[in-house]
């Protein structure tokens, strides 16, 4: 019955967002369907047969009815608002630390470099038990979180477990503002080009690009790498801002469309530019969403930059943060987003989209054509191509495994120990000894999974069962299995390339934080090293942006 009345909110909330051609009509919908919910979730109440959580099953229903809009809009309850604001703004009451569950451990993963945690001798590694007295065990992961954060000014204490260190330490901390960069590092990869790592698009973006590529131009930077791998998006005005840096003042960079004529807006460059003749080269992937789909595909209609990777994320739609009763809110998508040829990336199918959400490839059908400045043929239906596509190397389900159990980061705690030595990130690689060392370490250690093989075999026999082959096929089956067992007893050499790496760039974050990880990365990073070769290459660049 629970179920049946779930759908039956689902079916009746759903007649709120029905578009009825006179205004009467629609608010008389609007007021007799809150009405009937009203009177349906008072009876439930009364006389269902079990107790039942109204908080829990109205939020539910919200949940349902506003999924059925898109997976962008949702509401946002009060115990949740601080948290939402801090993702939008890069800014909270804290110490600059960054914790993460391991077995039921609450370990520090990352120090903000400048803030208190840093500062008073907290370590990454460091295992909190206990906040102002509080034994972490009892509670909840939100509500330990809630504890590390408060009012600025206000004291802290946490007593941490240290390896190496017998009894727990007692740590005092002030809490602070912590402002959270944008950009985590800037640099030089060779000599000439720049290269910018942008993670979010939270206030200061702009600013805060534009000060690390006035650096590096200082320091000889002939071109410039602006990654957005990885980066989900935030505030459209940020992505303008970026922009501008690459594009005279007064040229289009996005407008939006909604129901709404006031959501039917465009926005311009509204500074003289940085730069407008350095080669520039955007990196993406799936993980690069909204407001960087807006800067690489702005980048990309004008030939401003050449974009490498993989396709974009696909979310082309605005929201903006309506207030509600009981200090709650809506997050509500008003507009979609279309870039200065007129395209839209956002892909209106949300079903057909990978695990992680990111755009499936799109049919040629449905998409539509579009011309850059210089002629080149873009198309909307489904994020940004690259004009360069450098595909992407899977993470094997083995290292996923290694890092979601903690064994990665367990042993460089281990290693960092032993090892004090600071390390530097372009020079660091772990020794044959050393790598054998962590196949030692791992001995007896339950690590299982399933491979995408396995799962693909599992499939295979339910199915197979189904229409009665499985007996004649047992036998093979079983073969294969066996096989993939006898396989999985050397995996750790079989994919050491991938867990060495891992291993390199968390004993580097361990003495440099965010800053070394990234830099570590640089030797592996073939879209980094594609990305230079080309800005290396005025012809193909040239060629690729068809700049005669």
């Amino acid at each position: 019955m629970k179920k049946r009345f779930i759908v039956l909110i689902c079916v009746v909330t759903a007649f709120v967002a029905l578009a009825f051609t006179k205004p009467a009509d629609r608010y008389f919908e609007i007021a007799k369907n809150l009405d009937i919910f009203a009177t349906l979730f008072k009876e439930v109440n009364a006389l269902y047969v079990d107790e039942v959580n109204p908080n829990k099953l109205v939020r539910v229903g919200i949940d349902a009815m506003l999924a059925s809009l898109d997976p962008y809009t949702n509401y946002i309850p009060e115990d949740e608002v601080e948290d939402y604001r801090t993702v939008n703004t890069g800014q909270y009451g804290g110490i600059g630390a960054i914790t993460r569950e391991f077995n039921n451990r609450t370990i520090v993963t990352m120090i903000i470099d400048g803030y208190g945690a840093q500062k008073g001798g907290l370590q990454i590694g460091d295992e909190i038990v206990a906040i102002d007295g509080v034994q972490l065990a009892k509670l909840t992961r939100e509500e330990s979180s809630q504890l590390m954060k408060g009012q600025v000014g206000t004291p802290v204490t946490l007593t941490v477990k240290r390896f190496g260190t017998a009894k727990p330490i007692d740590l005092q901390f002030r809490r602070e503002k912590v402002k959270v960069n944008n950009v985590p590092y800037s640099g030089m990869v060779g000599n000439d080009i720049a290269y910018i790592h942008l993670s979010d698009f939270t206030p200061d973006a702009g600013r805060e690009v534009k000060n690390a590529l006035t650096e590096l131009k200082e320091k000889g930077a002939k071109g410039v790498i602006l990654d957005l791998r990885g980066n989900p998006g935030g505030l459209l005005i940020e992505a303008v801002n970026i922009t501008n840096l690459f594009i005279p003042k007064g040229k289009l960079v996005v407008s939006t469309k909604g129901k709404i004529p006031e959501n039917n807006l465009k926005y311009e460059t509204l500074n003289n530019p940085l730069d407008t003749d350095i080669p520039v080269a955007v990196l993406i992937n799936r993980g690069s969403a909204s407001a960087s789909e807006i800067v690489a595909g702005t980048l990309q209609d004008y030939d401003r930059g050449i974009v490498l990777g993989e396709k974009s994320y696909g979310k082309g739609l605005v929201q903006v943060s309506r207030p509600l009763s009981y200090n709650s809110q809506l997050k509500v998508t008003t507009a979609k987003y279309y870039t200065p040829t007129g395209r839209c990336i956002q892909v209106l199918d949300y079903t057909h989209r990978r695990e992680d959400g990111s755009v499936l490839s799109i049919p040629d059908s449905i998409k539509r054509p579009f011309k850059t400045t210089h002629g080149r043929t873009v198309y909307d239906g489904g994020g940004i191509d690259p004009d360069i596509v450098v595909a992407g190397v899977e993470a094997h389900p083995l290292t996923q495994v290694l890092i979601e159990k903690g064994f990665i980061f367990d042993y460089v705690t281990e290693y960092v120990h032993k090892n004090p030595n600071l390390v530097q990130p372009r020079e660091f690689a772990l020794s044959d000894a050393d790598y054998q060392n962590f196949v030692s370490w791992m001995k007896g250690k339950d690590y299982s999974y399933k491979s995408y093989v396995e799962y693909g075999i599992l499939q295979l026999i339910e199915e197979s069962k189904k229409e009665k082959y499985y007996e004649g096929l047992k036998a093979q089956l079983d073969q294969i299995n066996n096989r993939l067992a006898d396989g999985k007893k050397n995996e750790l050499m079989l994919y050491k390339d991938q867990i060495k790496r891992l291993l390199e760039e968390e004993i580097i974050a361990r003495h440099h934080l965010d800053r070394g990880r990234i830099e570590a990365a640089f030797k592996y990073d073939v879209d980094v090293k594609k990305a230079a070769d080309v800005l290396h290459d005025q012809a193909q660049y040239r060629k690729v942006l068809n700049i005669q």
